[in-house]
């Protein structure tokens, strides 16, 4: 479970990401983050992955509470969680498959079964076909759905997803989103940013940001 208790982040005196924010997020749920640009959207995604800390307020993650982790254990966290970022991150001059082994040979696995995880993550992402391509011959759809099979080769319990269609045409927005309801359908808690109304329509549940705030509707939240 992830919780969020009167959770504010200021950037400098009298500008605020976020505004006594709380909320609940139950394992296993697929969550939309909506609201205009500017929002708080991937101010609350880092707040969870430990990349930010709180101004005021706690984040909770499984029962711990993020903000006290120190240097040498956020990496251990960071584990259990697949960080899916804008702009892909993938290292140019390496295959696909050395992009998504990448995470399980920093953490100290060994290559062989580096490889053997990277091939069935590419495998649920219908990639296995673009394993030793390199990132530049691949649609801007098919790049994101690299990360998200490096996001998700270390199994983790939770993927944080910052505006993942961004720029995408709607079909490969809608196949990026289906590669994420899969892993929710198999029980991993899916946090995914966007701007997106047709793709919000899909949502179970849509948490609306604007000016930092909750607000009550995608509608309300442009209007605020």
């Amino acid at each position: 479970m992830i919780e969020f208790k009167n959770v504010t982040k200021e950037y400098t005196q009298g500008v605020f990401a976020l505004r006594d924010i709380s909320l609940t997020i139950a394992d296993g749920e697929l969550i939309f983050l909506a609201g205009p640009s500017g929002a708080g959207k991937s101010s609350l995604l880092k707040l969870i992955a430990g990349v930010e800390r709180p101004s005021s307020g706690i984040v909770s993650v499984h029962g711990q509470d993020v903000s006290k982790l120190n240097a040498s254990s956020l990496p251990f966290y960071r584990r259990k969680l697949g960080l899916i970022l804008q702009g892909q991150g993938l290292l140019l001059d390496r295959s696909v498959l050395a992009n998504v082994m990448l995470p399980l040979i920093v953490a100290g696995a060994a290559s062989s079964e580096a490889e053997i995880r990277a091939r069935a993550a590419l495998e649920k992402v219908n990639l296995s076909d673009k394993a030793e391509a390199r990132p530049l011959t691949l649609s801007g759809g098919e790049q994101q759905r690299v990360a998200i099979a490096r996001a998700i080769v270390n199994r983790p319990r939770i993927i944080l997803a910052d505006e993942p269609t961004a720029f995408l045409d709607k079909d490969n927005a809608n196949k990026v989103v289906n590669a994420l309801k899969a892993f929710q359908s198999a029980g991993v808690t899916c946090i995914i940013s966007s701007h997106d109304e047709q793709l919000l329509e899909q949502a179970s549940r849509v948490i609306y940001l604007s000016k930092g705030a909750i607000s009550d509707s995608w509608t309300s939240a442009l209007a605020a």
